[in-house]
Protein backbone atom coordinates (compact mmCIF):
# COMPACT_ATOMS: atom_id res chain seq x y z
CA UNK A 1 0.00 0.00 0.00
CA UNK A 2 1.37 3.40 -0.97
CA UNK A 3 1.80 6.21 1.55
CA UNK A 4 -0.95 8.21 -0.13
CA UNK A 5 -3.41 5.36 0.29
CA UNK A 6 -2.34 4.60 3.86
CA UNK A 7 -2.63 8.19 5.06
CA UNK A 8 -5.76 8.96 3.03
CA UNK A 9 -5.97 10.20 -0.53
CA UNK A 10 -8.06 13.26 0.26
CA UNK A 11 -5.76 14.46 3.06
CA UNK A 12 -2.66 13.79 0.96
CA UNK A 13 -4.02 15.58 -2.10
CA UNK A 14 -5.11 18.51 0.07
CA UNK A 15 -1.59 18.89 1.47
CA UNK A 16 -0.11 18.67 -2.03
CA UNK A 17 -2.46 21.37 -3.35
CA UNK A 18 -1.67 23.60 -0.37
CA UNK A 19 2.06 23.28 -1.13
CA UNK A 20 1.51 24.20 -4.78
CA UNK A 21 -0.64 27.22 -3.86
CA UNK A 22 1.94 28.41 -1.33
CA UNK A 23 4.69 27.95 -3.91
CA UNK A 24 2.81 29.92 -6.55
CA UNK A 25 2.07 32.74 -4.09
CA UNK A 26 5.69 32.88 -2.93
CA UNK A 27 7.06 32.96 -6.46
CA UNK A 28 4.59 35.70 -7.39
CA UNK A 29 5.70 37.83 -4.43
CA UNK A 30 9.35 37.16 -5.21
CA UNK A 31 8.79 38.12 -8.84
CA UNK A 32 7.14 41.37 -7.77
CA UNK A 33 10.07 42.08 -5.44
CA UNK A 34 12.52 41.43 -8.26
CA UNK A 35 10.54 43.77 -10.51
CA UNK A 36 10.65 46.55 -7.92
CA UNK A 37 14.40 45.98 -7.45
CA UNK A 38 15.22 45.61 -11.16
CA UNK A 39 17.81 48.41 -10.96
CA UNK A 40 19.79 46.38 -8.43
CA UNK A 41 19.26 42.65 -8.80
CA UNK A 42 22.19 41.57 -6.63
CA UNK A 43 20.14 41.43 -3.37
CA UNK A 44 17.40 39.59 -5.25
CA UNK A 45 19.82 36.96 -6.52
CA UNK A 46 21.43 36.53 -3.11
CA UNK A 47 18.03 35.98 -1.51
CA UNK A 48 17.31 33.41 -4.21
CA UNK A 49 20.67 31.76 -3.51
CA UNK A 50 19.84 31.48 0.21
CA UNK A 51 16.53 29.76 -0.54
CA UNK A 52 18.06 27.47 -3.16
CA UNK A 53 20.93 26.43 -0.87
CA UNK A 54 18.45 25.65 1.91
CA UNK A 55 16.27 23.30 -0.14
CA UNK A 56 19.28 21.79 -1.90
CA UNK A 57 20.75 21.15 1.54
CA UNK A 58 17.75 19.07 2.58
CA UNK A 59 17.93 16.96 -0.59
CA UNK A 60 21.70 16.41 -0.52
CA UNK A 61 21.78 15.98 3.25
CA UNK A 62 19.13 13.28 2.89
CA UNK A 63 21.26 11.57 0.25
CA UNK A 64 24.23 11.53 2.65
CA UNK A 65 22.13 10.25 5.57
CA UNK A 66 20.54 7.43 3.56
CA UNK A 67 23.99 6.28 2.43
CA UNK A 68 25.18 6.46 6.03
CA UNK A 69 22.22 4.32 7.08
CA UNK A 70 22.97 1.67 4.47
CA UNK A 71 26.51 1.44 5.84
CA UNK A 72 25.62 1.35 9.54
CA UNK A 73 22.19 -0.29 9.62
CA UNK A 74 19.89 0.24 12.59
CA UNK A 75 16.17 0.54 13.22
CA UNK A 76 16.32 4.33 13.06
CA UNK A 77 17.04 4.10 9.35
CA UNK A 78 14.06 1.84 8.72
CA UNK A 79 11.53 4.51 9.71
CA UNK A 80 13.40 7.32 7.93
CA UNK A 81 14.53 5.61 4.74
CA UNK A 82 11.52 6.32 2.51
CA UNK A 83 11.37 9.95 3.67
CA UNK A 84 15.05 10.43 2.89
CA UNK A 85 14.74 8.72 -0.50
CA UNK A 86 11.80 10.95 -1.45
CA UNK A 87 13.91 14.01 -0.59
CA UNK A 88 16.67 12.82 -2.92
CA UNK A 89 14.19 12.48 -5.78
CA UNK A 90 13.71 16.28 -5.75
CA UNK A 91 17.22 16.85 -7.08
CA UNK A 92 16.10 17.23 -10.75
CA UNK A 93 13.86 20.15 -9.70
CA UNK A 94 16.73 21.77 -7.82
CA UNK A 95 18.98 21.37 -10.85
CA UNK A 96 16.34 23.23 -12.90
CA UNK A 97 16.06 25.94 -10.23
CA UNK A 98 19.83 26.48 -10.53
CA UNK A 99 19.32 28.13 -13.94
CA UNK A 100 18.44 31.62 -12.55
CA UNK A 101 21.71 31.57 -10.61
CA UNK A 102 23.61 30.79 -13.82
CA UNK A 103 21.83 33.64 -15.60
CA UNK A 104 22.76 36.03 -12.79
CA UNK A 105 26.42 35.09 -12.48
CA UNK A 106 27.81 38.55 -13.35
CA UNK A 107 25.63 40.25 -10.73
CA UNK A 108 26.07 37.58 -8.09
CA UNK A 109 29.82 36.93 -8.26
CA UNK A 110 32.25 39.82 -8.56
CA UNK A 111 35.01 37.61 -9.98
CA UNK A 112 33.05 37.13 -13.25
CA UNK A 113 33.86 40.62 -14.52
CA UNK A 114 36.57 41.67 -12.07
CA UNK A 115 39.88 43.12 -13.25
CA UNK A 116 41.49 42.94 -9.83
CA UNK A 117 45.10 41.84 -10.35
CA UNK A 118 45.04 39.91 -7.07
CA UNK A 119 42.34 37.65 -8.56
CA UNK A 120 44.02 37.15 -11.92
CA UNK A 121 45.62 33.83 -10.99
CA UNK A 122 42.36 32.45 -9.53
CA UNK A 123 40.39 33.58 -12.58
CA UNK A 124 42.86 31.96 -14.91
CA UNK A 125 42.83 28.51 -13.34
CA UNK A 126 39.61 28.21 -11.35
CA UNK A 127 37.23 31.19 -11.07
CA UNK A 128 36.13 31.49 -14.68
CA UNK A 129 32.67 30.93 -16.10
CA UNK A 130 33.36 27.93 -18.42
CA UNK A 131 35.07 25.96 -15.67
CA UNK A 132 32.38 27.03 -13.18
CA UNK A 133 29.66 25.63 -15.45
CA UNK A 134 31.59 22.42 -16.11
CA UNK A 135 32.09 21.81 -12.39
CA UNK A 136 28.40 22.41 -11.67
CA UNK A 137 27.46 19.88 -14.36
CA UNK A 138 29.79 17.30 -12.81
CA UNK A 139 28.38 17.89 -9.31
CA UNK A 140 24.80 17.40 -10.41
CA UNK A 141 25.67 14.41 -12.59
CA UNK A 142 27.26 12.63 -9.62
CA UNK A 143 24.44 13.50 -7.18
CA UNK A 144 21.68 12.56 -9.61
CA UNK A 145 23.38 9.28 -10.53
CA UNK A 146 23.78 8.23 -6.89
CA UNK A 147 20.19 9.20 -6.03
CA UNK A 148 18.87 7.38 -9.11
CA UNK A 149 20.71 4.14 -8.34
CA UNK A 150 19.79 4.05 -4.66
CA UNK A 151 16.12 4.74 -5.37
CA UNK A 152 15.97 2.26 -8.24
CA UNK A 153 17.58 -0.52 -6.22
CA UNK A 154 15.33 0.24 -3.25
CA UNK A 155 12.24 -0.15 -5.41
CA UNK A 156 13.58 -3.36 -6.95
CA UNK A 157 14.26 -4.69 -3.48
CA UNK A 158 10.63 -4.16 -2.45
CA UNK A 159 9.27 -5.70 -5.64
CA UNK A 160 11.57 -8.72 -5.40
CA UNK A 161 10.70 -9.30 -1.74
CA UNK A 162 14.34 -9.08 -0.66
CA UNK A 163 14.44 -8.95 3.15
CA UNK A 164 17.74 -7.14 3.53
CA UNK A 165 19.56 -4.45 1.56
CA UNK A 166 21.92 -6.09 -0.88
CA UNK A 167 25.66 -5.62 -0.98
CA UNK A 168 25.31 -3.16 -3.83
CA UNK A 169 23.86 -0.56 -1.44
CA UNK A 170 26.96 -0.67 0.71
CA UNK A 171 29.28 -0.85 -2.28
CA UNK A 172 27.77 2.39 -3.61
CA UNK A 173 27.33 4.14 -0.26
CA UNK A 174 30.95 3.87 0.90
CA UNK A 175 32.50 5.64 -2.12
CA UNK A 176 29.28 7.66 -2.46
CA UNK A 177 29.84 9.38 0.89
CA UNK A 178 33.41 10.18 -0.13
CA UNK A 179 32.15 11.58 -3.45
CA UNK A 180 29.51 13.61 -1.63
CA UNK A 181 32.14 15.10 0.68
CA UNK A 182 34.43 15.95 -2.23
CA UNK A 183 31.76 17.44 -4.49
CA UNK A 184 30.02 19.49 -1.82
CA UNK A 185 33.36 20.91 -0.72
CA UNK A 186 34.06 22.26 -4.19
CA UNK A 187 30.41 23.26 -4.71
CA UNK A 188 30.40 25.30 -1.50
CA UNK A 189 33.57 27.05 -2.64
CA UNK A 190 32.01 27.81 -6.04
CA UNK A 191 28.55 28.89 -4.92
CA UNK A 192 29.08 30.51 -1.51
CA UNK A 193 32.73 31.10 -0.65
CA UNK A 194 33.46 32.72 -4.03
CA UNK A 195 30.90 35.45 -3.27
CA UNK A 196 33.94 36.95 -1.54
CA UNK A 197 36.77 35.67 -3.74
CA UNK A 198 39.57 37.13 -1.61
CA UNK A 199 38.49 35.10 1.43
CA UNK A 200 39.17 31.44 2.05
CA UNK A 201 38.74 28.87 4.78
CA UNK A 202 40.03 25.30 4.71
CA UNK A 203 37.13 24.11 6.88
CA UNK A 204 34.29 25.85 5.02
CA UNK A 205 33.43 22.90 2.77
CA UNK A 206 33.15 20.51 5.71
CA UNK A 207 31.02 23.03 7.61
CA UNK A 208 28.71 23.63 4.64
CA UNK A 209 28.32 19.92 3.93
CA UNK A 210 27.60 19.04 7.53
CA UNK A 211 25.00 21.79 7.62
CA UNK A 212 23.28 19.98 4.76
CA UNK A 213 23.38 16.68 6.65
CA UNK A 214 21.80 18.41 9.64
CA UNK A 215 19.13 19.97 7.40
CA UNK A 216 18.24 16.66 5.77
CA UNK A 217 18.12 14.77 9.04
CA UNK A 218 16.07 17.45 10.84
CA UNK A 219 13.57 17.57 7.97
CA UNK A 220 13.17 13.79 7.96
CA UNK A 221 12.66 13.74 11.74
CA UNK A 222 10.06 16.52 11.49
CA UNK A 223 8.20 14.72 8.68
CA UNK A 224 8.31 11.45 10.61
CA UNK A 225 6.87 13.13 13.71
CA UNK A 226 4.02 14.59 11.65
CA UNK A 227 3.16 11.16 10.20
CA UNK A 228 3.70 9.18 13.38
CA UNK A 229 0.03 8.89 14.37
CA UNK A 230 -1.10 7.65 10.94
CA UNK A 231 -0.73 4.23 9.36
CA UNK A 232 1.60 2.54 8.68
CA UNK A 233 3.77 4.24 11.31
CA UNK A 234 1.11 4.03 13.99
CA UNK A 235 1.99 1.02 16.06
CA UNK A 236 5.42 0.73 14.43
CA UNK A 237 7.22 3.89 15.57
CA UNK A 238 8.31 3.41 19.18
CA UNK A 239 9.84 5.61 21.85
CA UNK A 240 13.08 3.76 21.16
CA UNK A 241 13.11 5.04 17.58
CA UNK A 242 12.41 8.58 18.78
CA UNK A 243 15.15 8.35 21.41
CA UNK A 244 17.68 7.22 18.82
CA UNK A 245 16.68 9.97 16.39
CA UNK A 246 16.82 12.60 19.13
CA UNK A 247 20.29 11.45 20.18
CA UNK A 248 21.52 11.57 16.59
CA UNK A 249 20.01 15.02 16.10
CA UNK A 250 21.85 16.23 19.20
CA UNK A 251 25.12 14.76 17.93
CA UNK A 252 24.72 16.45 14.55
CA UNK A 253 23.99 19.80 16.25
CA UNK A 254 27.12 19.43 18.38
CA UNK A 255 29.35 18.64 15.38
CA UNK A 256 27.92 21.61 13.43
CA UNK A 257 28.62 23.93 16.39
CA UNK A 258 32.13 22.52 16.81
CA UNK A 259 32.97 23.14 13.15
CA UNK A 260 31.58 26.68 13.23
CA UNK A 261 33.49 27.53 16.41
CA UNK A 262 36.69 25.96 15.07
CA UNK A 263 36.56 28.09 11.93
CA UNK A 264 35.92 31.25 13.95
CA UNK A 265 38.67 30.50 16.48
CA UNK A 266 41.30 29.69 13.85
CA UNK A 267 40.56 32.75 11.71
CA UNK A 268 40.19 35.15 14.61
CA UNK A 269 43.38 33.94 16.30
CA UNK A 270 45.30 34.04 13.01
CA UNK A 271 44.23 37.66 12.45
CA UNK A 272 45.20 37.62 8.77
CA UNK A 273 43.97 40.48 6.54
CA UNK A 274 42.69 37.99 3.94
CA UNK A 275 40.49 36.15 6.45
CA UNK A 276 39.37 38.39 9.34
CA UNK A 277 37.26 40.86 7.25
CA UNK A 278 34.81 38.04 6.52
CA UNK A 279 33.92 37.89 10.20
CA UNK A 280 34.19 41.64 10.78
CA UNK A 281 31.30 42.37 8.42
CA UNK A 282 29.20 39.68 10.14
CA UNK A 283 29.86 40.97 13.64
CA UNK A 284 28.88 44.61 13.07
CA UNK A 285 25.95 46.78 12.11
CA UNK A 286 23.23 44.39 13.25
CA UNK A 287 24.64 41.19 11.77
CA UNK A 288 26.09 40.30 15.17
CA UNK A 289 22.57 39.69 16.47
CA UNK A 290 22.03 37.01 13.86
CA UNK A 291 25.33 35.47 14.92
CA UNK A 292 24.18 35.50 18.54
CA UNK A 293 20.85 33.95 17.49
CA UNK A 294 22.77 31.10 15.84
CA UNK A 295 24.70 30.46 19.05
CA UNK A 296 21.56 30.48 21.19
CA UNK A 297 18.94 28.85 18.98
CA UNK A 298 20.95 26.73 16.58
CA UNK A 299 23.15 25.19 19.26
CA UNK A 300 22.48 26.06 22.90
CA UNK A 301 18.68 25.65 23.06
CA UNK A 302 18.44 22.49 20.88
CA UNK A 303 21.36 20.97 22.76
CA UNK A 304 19.82 21.64 26.17
CA UNK A 305 16.40 20.38 25.07
CA UNK A 306 17.81 17.21 23.55
CA UNK A 307 19.68 16.41 26.76
CA UNK A 308 16.28 15.57 28.21
CA UNK A 309 15.22 11.98 27.67
CA UNK A 310 11.58 13.09 27.83
CA UNK A 311 12.05 15.42 24.85
CA UNK A 312 13.78 12.71 22.84
CA UNK A 313 11.08 10.15 23.60
CA UNK A 314 8.12 12.43 22.84
CA UNK A 315 6.93 13.12 19.32
CA UNK A 316 5.72 16.73 19.68
CA UNK A 317 8.76 18.14 21.54
CA UNK A 318 11.07 16.41 19.07
CA UNK A 319 9.08 17.91 16.20
CA UNK A 320 9.45 21.37 17.74
CA UNK A 321 13.23 20.98 18.09
CA UNK A 322 13.59 19.75 14.50
CA UNK A 323 11.53 22.67 13.19
CA UNK A 324 13.63 25.13 15.21
CA UNK A 325 16.81 23.67 13.71
CA UNK A 326 15.39 24.00 10.18
CA UNK A 327 14.48 27.64 10.84
CA UNK A 328 17.98 28.34 12.12
CA UNK A 329 19.48 26.63 9.08
CA UNK A 330 17.84 29.39 7.02
CA UNK A 331 19.28 32.03 9.37
CA UNK A 332 22.72 30.45 9.08
CA UNK A 333 22.64 30.55 5.26
CA UNK A 334 21.30 34.11 5.31
CA UNK A 335 24.18 35.11 7.63
CA UNK A 336 26.72 33.38 5.39
CA UNK A 337 25.50 34.73 2.03
CA UNK A 338 23.74 38.08 2.27
CA UNK A 339 26.43 40.20 4.05
CA UNK A 340 28.91 39.48 1.24
CA UNK A 341 28.30 42.94 -0.26
CA UNK A 342 29.17 44.80 2.97
CA UNK A 343 32.35 46.85 3.32
CA UNK A 344 34.35 45.36 6.21
CA UNK A 345 36.56 48.46 6.52
CA UNK A 346 33.74 50.97 6.67
CA UNK A 347 30.33 51.09 8.27
CA UNK A 348 28.92 47.60 7.95
CA UNK A 349 25.49 47.53 6.40
CA UNK A 350 22.75 46.23 8.65
CA UNK A 351 20.31 43.53 7.52
CA UNK A 352 17.58 45.21 5.46
CA UNK A 353 13.92 44.26 5.66
CA UNK A 354 13.63 44.09 1.85
CA UNK A 355 16.34 41.41 1.86
CA UNK A 356 14.52 39.49 4.58
CA UNK A 357 11.19 39.71 2.73
CA UNK A 358 12.76 38.68 -0.57
CA UNK A 359 14.40 35.72 1.11
CA UNK A 360 11.12 34.71 2.77
CA UNK A 361 9.25 34.92 -0.54
CA UNK A 362 11.93 32.87 -2.31
CA UNK A 363 11.89 30.27 0.48
CA UNK A 364 8.11 29.92 0.35
CA UNK A 365 7.92 29.92 -3.44
CA UNK A 366 10.72 27.44 -3.98
CA UNK A 367 9.70 25.45 -0.92
CA UNK A 368 6.11 25.08 -2.08
CA UNK A 369 7.27 23.52 -5.35
CA UNK A 370 9.83 21.37 -3.54
CA UNK A 371 7.34 20.13 -0.93
CA UNK A 372 4.74 19.36 -3.60
CA UNK A 373 7.27 17.22 -5.48
CA UNK A 374 8.40 15.60 -2.23
CA UNK A 375 4.82 14.71 -1.26
CA UNK A 376 4.08 13.38 -4.74
CA UNK A 377 7.18 11.19 -4.66
CA UNK A 378 6.55 10.01 -1.11
CA UNK A 379 2.92 9.18 -1.84
CA UNK A 380 3.80 6.83 -4.71
CA UNK A 381 5.62 4.26 -2.56
CA UNK A 382 5.11 2.51 0.79
CA UNK A 383 6.26 4.57 3.77
CA UNK A 384 8.12 1.59 5.25
CA UNK A 385 10.44 -0.80 3.39
CA UNK A 386 8.35 -3.83 2.54
CA UNK A 387 9.24 -7.24 4.01
CA UNK A 388 12.09 -5.87 6.12
CA UNK A 389 12.69 -8.26 9.06
CA UNK A 390 13.65 -5.33 11.27
CA UNK A 391 9.91 -4.62 11.43
CA UNK A 392 9.58 -7.76 13.53
CA UNK A 393 12.05 -6.33 16.03
CA UNK A 394 10.08 -3.14 16.61
CA UNK A 395 8.30 -4.27 19.81
CA UNK A 396 11.72 -4.92 21.33
CA UNK A 397 13.03 -1.48 20.31
CA UNK A 398 11.31 0.51 23.06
Amino acid sequence: MTTREAVGRSDWDRALRAALIAGAAGLLLFGLGALVSRDNLTPVLRSYLVAWCFWLGIALGSLAVVMLQYLTGGAWGLVLRRLLESCTRTLPLLALLFVPILLGLPRLYEWVESHDPTLAEKQRYYLNVPFFLARAAVYFAIWLAMAFLLNRWSRQQDEANEPRPGRRFGMLSAPGLALYGLTITFASIDWVMSLEPHWYSSIFGVLFGFGQVLSGFAFAVAALALLADRPPLKGVLTTGHLRDLGSMLMAFVMVWAYLHFSQFLIIWAGNLPEEVPWYLKRLRGGWQWLGLALVLFHFALPFLLLLSSEVKRSRRPLLAVAMLILLMRVVDLFWLIVPAHDDPHGASLAPHWPDVLLCAAALIGMGGLWLALFLWQLGRRPLLPAHDPVLLEVPEHA
